[in-house]
């Protein structure tokens, strides 16, 4: 088999809380050396946001730092510092999560290493960027959510906001943080350098939300929540059938015919306020409550059964638990199980991208704090256990 991808490069992560320890996670998926430089005194702050947890971490830190070398190292030590700049030098690529300007002040931003490592590529993900007027206010991906305009549609047709189900802006974040770095490492084998990349989590958003913002900037109409619903498609959105809800999306005319007969609703396809999709845009509440009173009729079964065979895409509205144990997602390998030397077994996410030739693997469990201190000293820098133990008692590294 193959090497992974990215085997062979070595990643220094400084990021705590998620979108940084997303990137990094799936660099070490995908073959990269990460190693997670954490404080002494508790270390990531991901590591105490539960309950619930599984031995002494919570499950938030341990479904997204699986595969990574975890050390510690004080920053406010100046050997701990020195010993930062050290591992730097021999990095590929380091990623941060911290305010702008944090970095720079512990003489450890991309200026201060890149005459040591000139290959380096350095990665700083915050809320606002570094630069522009908002670049020093906290964020976090609620306030993200909101500043970028994605929580003024997400909610329910009656003007109730609500923030979006899972932490959208750092993962957005975090993925643009990992594209973000491979396209530098591509430049690098044409100019042999590396080069700062600044990721911000409204740019991310913003972009990602670029079919949003396409209709606004078309139209100039500010759109509303719409719950399931889509501005420009009908009929996209959930439904109400006699024992739980559906989604549908009938996103052509070819695939409107083909629900109207697999719904039997003829009536519907010869109905001329409903002949093109932007007749049944203008007329949508109309053909919804149509549709909402023949779905209520049937179980969702019987719809997602009829409608499949229709070719509709069509999905039940399922929980985590149907997923979970859904046989495509294990075929999938979604949810694999690792061995945590503290927790026991326990269930990660799985790699979303697949290679035929360099596949990558979900490595062990999540270390403990600073578990790999010791082997990561020596193998990166040929620290001696005389020397480990001289920066153990100057307070620069914390504990076996």
């Amino acid at each position: 088999m193959s090497l992974p991808p990215l085997d062979g490069l070595t990643v220094l992560d400084f990021s705590h809380a998620l979108a940084g320890p997303y990137c990094t996670m799936l660099m070490a998926a995908y073959g990269a050396r990460v190693i997670k430089v954490e404080s002494p005194d508790g270390g990531d702050i991901g590591r105490a946001w539960g309950p619930p947890f599984q031995g002494p971490d919570a499950s938030f830190f341990i479904g997204l730092n699986s595969g990574k070398q975890s050390i510690t190292v004080n920053l406010k030590s100046l050997e701990g510092l020195e010993l930062c700049r050290r591992l730097a030098a021999k990095a590929d690529i380091l990623v941060e999560n911290f305010r702008p300007g944090t970095m720079s002040r512990l003489n450890l931003g991309y200026e201060n290493l890149v005459a040591a490592n000139p290959r380096l590529i350095y990665v700083s993900i915050s809320g606002y960027g570094q630069t522009g007027p908002r670049r020093m206010e906290p964020a976090m991906d609620l306030i993200v959510q909101a500043s970028s305009g994605l929580i003024s549609v997400t909610g329910t047709p009656d003007g109730e906001i609500a923030r979006c189900g899972h932490s959208v802006a750092d993962i957005t974040a975090g993925m643009f943080a990992l594209t973000g770095a491979l396209m530098a490492i591509e430049a690098r084998h044409k100019t042999g350098c590396g080069q700062f990349v600044d990721v911000s989590m409204l740019d991310s958003l913003v972009s990602a939300m670029a079919s949003n913002y396409a209709g606004f900037l078309g139209s100039g109409t500010i759109p509303k929540p719409m719950g399931t619903a889509f501005a420009t498609i009908v009929p996209y959105r959930a439904f109400a059938c006699a024992d739980r809800e559906i989604v549908l999306a009938v996103a052509s005319e070819k695939l409107w015919l083909a629900f109207c007969q697999a719904i039997g609703r003829h009536d519907l396809a010869a109905d001329e306020r409903f002949g093109s999709n932007p007749l049944r845009v203008k007329h949508r509440e109309i053909l919804e409550q149509q549709l909402a009173a023949s779905f209520r009729e049937k179980p969702a079964a019987h719809w997602v059964q009829t409608l499949q065979r229709g070719g509709v895409p069509v999905a039940l509205v399922r929980n985590f638990e149907e997923v979970l144990t859904d046989q495509h997602s294990q075929q999938r390998e979604l949810f694999p199980e690792r061995q945590h030397q503290l927790a026991g077994p326990v269930r990660v996410t799985g790699l979303p991208m697949k290679f035929s030739a360099t596949p990558g693997r979900i490595g062990e469990a999540t270390p403990t704090l600073g578990q790999q201190t010791d082997q990561v000293l020596f193998d990166v820098l040929g620290l001696t256990s005389d020397a480990l133990r001289e920066l153990r008692s100057a307070g620069a590294i914390g504990a076996p």
